[in-house]
């Protein structure tokens, strides 16, 4: 898609006021909007051209409603709170006429026409990779999304994520532990005012100081299911590589991989064991296509076959003891009971459970739920 004049950061109030009028009515999404866009070429264009010329490009209805908004009093009270919102450090609203808009997402068929951003959109448009997963996350999952997420933030790539529980908080968190000014942005299926769920909201003050958070639903907007993919297809949209760290069958992540994969992204995914559903929806990208990858180094030779050499992304074992390593050979990686455990090592229960307490203080090992055990691989 054109951009209508992409050269400069909007300030003007009247001029963000048409912005958020084309916006805002119900109906009228993306692509009815870039209809309009390349028809008139700009928000104020579109106004002046009046309901005839506009119901001529998207229709009588759809015409109205959009005319309709801008003497609609709930609407111009939102606009008011947007612009008031705008005063706050860090607040900002990106338009595709603004330079800072993320030309990867021009590749989409649907680009937001504006973007809400919390933090600093200079982001938008460095070298990113999306790193996304279940909710219901293993404990292995969440050291591995940590640990690719910080040494592929060392590497230089910005990490993008959907603020969610388990795999999306940890990649945001990978990335703020990097020591490089990388960062991570924070993709969000409601309002730029809110946070869900509301538990992650330390991590998304922290996110804002370390990248951004953004969001293409107006202020007040509530989580609902239907908001989500279309966050999803952000983060492919603004991604150049995708990362799914573990997804069931029916996981939102797999409906961002297959987004990217539309876009043509690079797409790689974590192997697990064949028996943890959190990894079937792994498996079933990697037989679609998808990179498997056991360490970050993997997704960087193919990303930067020249410029790996400045981050080891190899996941090594955690160092183990000489006596521990009967116990971490019967442990192997999949998880396994006590019984398990005493039946393939030949020690004694008091032994190994000794061991796995032992084990389990250093981080080696966790505890599952239902008396199983697992090895934690560390970077």
């Amino acid at each position: 898609m054109t951009l209508p004049n992409a050269s400069h950061s909007i300030q003007d109030p009247q001029e963000l006021r048409s912005w958020l009028n084309l916006t805002l009515p119900a109906g009228i999404g993306p692509r009815k909007q870039q209809e309009l866009l390349r028809a008139f070429g700009h928000p104020d264009a579109i106004f002046a051209a009046g309901l005839s010329a506009v119901s001529g490009i998207i229709g009588i209805k759809l015409a109205q409603s959009l005319f309709d908004g801008i003497n609609n009093e709930a609407q111009q009270t939102l606009i008011d709170a947007t612009l008031a919102w705008l005063q706050e450090p860090g607040h900002h609203i990106v338009t595709l006429a603004d330079r800072d808009y993320p030309q990867r997402l021009l590749e989409s068929s649907d680009p937001p026409s504006l973007l809400y951003v919390n933090g600093e959109p200079a982001y938008l448009n460095r070298a990113a990779i999306g790193v996304v997963g279940s909710r219901n996350a293993t404990p292995q999952g969440i050291e591995n999304a940590l640990a690719f997420s910080r040494v592929l933030a060392d590497a230089g790539f910005t990490i993008i994520s959907g603020l969610a529980l388990g795999i999306d908080a940890a990649a945001h968190e990978g990335a703020i532990r990097s020591d490089s000014p990388s960062g991570t942005i924070a993709i969000i299926g409601t309002g730029i005012d809110r946070v869900y769920p509301s538990s992650n909201k330390k991590l998304a003050h922290v996110v804002t100081g370390k990248g951004c958070i953004i969001s293409e639903f107006p202020l007040g907007t509530a989580a609902t299911a239907s908001n989500f993919p279309r966050r999803n297809r952000l983060i492919a949209g603004l991604s150049q590589a995708c990362l799914v760290v573990e997804a069931a069958p029916a996981s939102g992540s797999l409906i961002t991989a297959r987004l990217a994969g539309e876009l043509g992204r690079d797409l790689f995914a974590i192997p697990g064991s064949i028996h943890a559903p959190q990894y079937k929806g792994c498996h079933a990208l990697i037989k679609q296509g998808a990179k498997l990858v056991e360490c970050a180094q993997d997704i960087l030779e193919e990303l930067r076959p020249q410029a790996t050499g400045n981050a080891s992304a190899t996941l090594e074992d955690a160092a183990i003891k000489p006596e521990h390593k009967v116990l971490i050979g019967a442990l192997g990686h999949d998880p396994s009971t006590l019984d398990q455990l005493i039946s393939r090592s030949g020690l004694t229960a008091d032994a190994v459970l000794a061991m796995l307490t032992k084990l389990s203080l250093e981080g080696v090992v966790t505890n599952l739920p239902g008396g199983r055990y697992q090895r934690l691989i560390r970077s």
